[in-house]
């Protein structure tokens, strides 16, 4: 039996034609090992719920109602544009010159995509950026060839 509250054992029915059993409900494993010894009928059923629903405090309604109290409007947020001229000019660069479509069609995505994104237009796609960013080899967040840089924990010690 789980130990979940909303169900109840039930052991015992009606038996037709005889004298009736009454149903009792068993709250402890004890008594439901007890019940199965015996040769009892046993059946589990789910309890439903009544009542309000919105007396019940629920993390939804919290949050609804914190946004309701609100009154600025948050602008969404946008790709920066040095990022979407980045792209621009590291996609007309000679070792990744490719058009918007080739590009587009390298990270899985619209064309439309890629031209709103080197405009500064597109809303904020963190993972379209990053595919983007792992094709033309730039950083994601700051548009820089990362091809350029020299390499991190290499020395030239001889």
């Amino acid at each position: 039996m789980s130990d979940d509250w909303d169900t109840v054992t039930k052991i015992g029915s009606k038996v037709t034609g005889g004298p009736s059993q009454r149903e009792t409900v068993v709250r402890g494993k004890s008594a439901l090992n007890a019940a199965q010894r015996s040769g009892n009928i046993i059946g589990t059923e789910k309890k439903f719920s009544t009542g309000n629903p919105a007396s019940k405090s629920g993390v939804e309604g919290q949050r609804l109602t914190k946004v309701d109290r609100s009154d600025d409007i948050v602008p969404v947020q946008k790709v920066n544009p040095e990022i979407g001229n980045a792209i621009r000019n590291r996609r007309s660069q000679e070792p990744y010159k490719m058009t918007q479509a080739e590009l587009a069609k390298k990270v899985n995505a619209q064309a439309n995509d890629i031209k709103t994104l080197e405009s500064g237009q597109a809303i904020k796609n963190q993972a379209l950026l990053n595919k983007v960013a792992r094709v033309l080899k730039i950083s994601p967040k700051t548009g820089k060839p990362l091809d350029e840089e020299p390499a991190k924990g290499s020395s030239s010690k001889k």
